[in-house]
């Protein structure tokens, strides 16, 4: 299946956290937490942990993110964990990787497997989609009174 929509970030808060032992390169490493709004197919909120090595002024990096989704894709709700990263040099996005971590989800999301991605619009629209499949009968998910519960 595929489920589109659109998110908002509604904190992008930097944290003190620093590597250990201190290693400096060429490029400053930050890590943030961010909370995320989604409407659509997509509908729901998250809390990310961002990491990234990145240079303001140039708009070269990377970073690598884990988010904690709670809410709906589609018709099905609960909760999973997905990582996504990138790469750019400034004008573009290159590398990505977008993925459903295994094992996280629960309740109707229970048994969720797939990738996705992430765009930003030339208007400034945010869009995330996911690609994935539900495999609730090796989680035990059962239908009770019109209603998917988890039976774990």
């Amino acid at each position: 299946m595929r489920a589109d929509g659109t998110f908002s970030v509604k904190a992008f808060v930097p944290t003190e956290l620093k590597p250990e032992p201190p290693v400096t390169t060429g490029l400053p490493v930050g890590v943030a937490t961010i909370e995320k709004h989604f409407e659509g197919e997509v509908a729901g909120r998250s809390a990310t942990l961002f990491t990234a090595a990145y240079d303001q002024e140039s708009g070269i990096g990377t970073y690598v993110a884990m988010e904690s989704f709670e809410g709906s894709l589609r018709d099905r709700s609960g909760t999973f964990n997905f990582v996504h990263s990138a790469t750019t040099s400034g004008s573009d996005r290159s590398a990505e990787f977008f993925h459903v971590v295994p094992g996280s989800g629960t309740g109707g999301l229970a048994g969720i497997s797939g990738s996705g991605g992430l765009a930003v619009d030339a208007d400034g629209i945010h869009r995330v989609w996911f690609d994935y499949e539900v495999d609730a009968a090796d989680v035990g998910v059962r239908q009770l009174h019109g209603k998917l519960t988890d039976t774990n």
